[in-house]
């Protein structure tokens, strides 16, 4: 008797499955993303089939993955020291945040140390590419430039001629054979990611897929994209601001922990040699509200100054603003201020910037945050050679945080002369005087008392 078959309806975006077409999808929200599937019913009785012996991890011999420098230092940090060979990497941007500068740049480099690099653009011709080239100063040999919106062919060119170095820029201009829809749409995203990833795994290529990203900032098409590629990248920046920021969303071969700040100019994308100095520049403004945080992003360590507002205001409902922090760890905070400090806030908006567009997610920063809250409440200034280092808990406890000396060690070289940390910190040689505390209210005792 002949299986009877299921039709299901799957989601492309987060696999939610119905037995009925719905325009939308009540699992992610998506628009016309449930896609007809065929399936065959389940047959009961044992599986047939080879049986394969499984083999113990202790007995493989792995040898270390090589890693290929891309020739910008900034780029091999967040990476993890480099490209692999047969590694896809999927780089995600805003349009005009400057994802195929950085790429030409690293193509150009890689070429100048005798790679040989093609470049495959589905969305710009090969004159428009040379020309942000010449202008950039990036007029290679042995960087090989491909614009066509065949991706098959192309694939089989960089295989035939023995390319060390692909970019697919994007992966939502090209079209796959065997999938249906159009170019951009969740079937041929999949489509079109998976060839590219075949043929890196295949010639053993390190490849860069280009992709867009929604108003959200997530990367546009299916999530199976993120799944297929090796290594997600954010590239993003604000429009009135040089600063571009990356970071790895996803990282088989290294830590997700890292960031890489670029300043964009008219000669392209450069490394920031002292990101402390990008977020804080060293002037003593005089005003209450106004603290220095010592964050970690990665193994890099910076000072982020964080300033708030506090002010009273004539509605019933007080509000609560913040940039560069998440806004429920802002009330989180002034709770904590409120029921372990008797600093109230109820009366007042509240307003929090970390300055120079960093976002904090360091639990070490809850002690500078605290205190510029307290500061701005009471207005009264803040020392201005002293920095705050430590977790609050909801107790009013100050925590001790990781790599707290690499911390210090930052501030000394930036001219402060005092640190605020945790009193169950280690017992360590430190360069500066240190300021041990192990309650939030002690804050207040010691800076904030007129």
């Amino acid at each position: 008797m002949a299986k009877k078959e299921i039709r299901l309806y799957k989601c492309s975006e987060c696999g939610y499955q119905s037995q009925t077409f719905m325009g939308k999808c009540p699992k992610c929200g998506s628009w016309g993303t449930l896609e007809q599937e065929t399936q065959p019913a389940a047959a009961h009785g044992p599986i047939s089939g080879p049986v394969r012996a499984a083999v113990p991890i202790s007995g493989l011999d792995v040898e270390e993955q090589e890693r290929i420098p891309s020739g910008i230092d900034e780029l091999d940090r967040v990476l993890g020291g480099g490209w692999v060979r047969g590694g896809v990497t999927l780089l995600g941007g805003e349009p005009g945040v400057g994802k195929s500068t950085l790429l030409l740049q690293v193509c150009a480099e890689m070429a100048k140390r005798g790679t040989r690099v093609i470049y495959i653009s589905g969305e710009e011709s090969s004159g428009q590419l040379a020309l942000r080239g010449r202008r950039l100063g990036l007029m290679t040999p042995g960087l090989d430039l491909l614009c066509e919106s065949d991706l098959p062919s192309s694939l089989a060119a960089a295989e035939k001629y023995g390319y060390g170095f692909m970019v697919i820029d994007s992966v939502q201009a090209f079209r796959a054979d065997s999938e249906s829809g159009w170019a951009g749409s969740p079937n041929q995203v999949k489509g079109v990611a998976a060839m590219a990833v075949d043929a890196a795994k295949r010639c053993s290529i390190p490849t860069v897929l280009v992709g867009h990203i929604t108003k959200q900032g997530q990367i546009a098409g299916p999530k199976l994209l993120e799944h297929l590629v090796d290594v997600v990248l954010l590239f993003s920046g604000e429009q009135n601001s040089p600063n571009r920021l990356l970071r790895a969303e996803k990282n088989r071969y290294g830590s997700t922990e890292e960031l890489g700040i670029f300043e964009m100019s008219d000669k392209g994308l450069s490394a920031v040699n002292d990101p402390s100095r990008l977020y804080w520049n060293g002037t003593d403004l005089g005003s209450s509200g106004v603290s220095i945080a010592m964050t970690l992003e990665g193994s890099r360590a910076l000072a982020a100054e964080i300033q708030a507002l506090a002010c009273p205001t004539p509605f019933p409902y007080p509000k609560r603003t913040a940039r560069g922090v998440d806004v429920n760890r802002l009330q989180l905070l002034l709770a904590v201020l409120e029921r372990r400090c008797g600093i109230s806030s109820r009366a007042s908006d509240v307003y929090l910037n970390v300055a120079g567009g960093l976002t904090l997610k360091d639990p070490a920063a809850d002690l500078g945050i605290c205190a510029s809250l307290a500061s701005a409440a009471a207005d009264v200034e803040l020392p201005a050679d002293v920095c705050f280092i430590g977790e609050v808990g909801l107790a009013g406890e100050v925590r001790p945080c990781a790599r707290t000396p690499l911390r210090i060690k930052e501030a000394a070289r930036l001219g402060f002369r005092r640190a605020v940390i945790s009193r169950r910190t280690p017992k360590e040689t430190y360069p500066i005087e240190t300021l041990k505390i192990s309650a939030l209210r002690e804050i207040i005792d010691l800076f904030l008392k007129r």
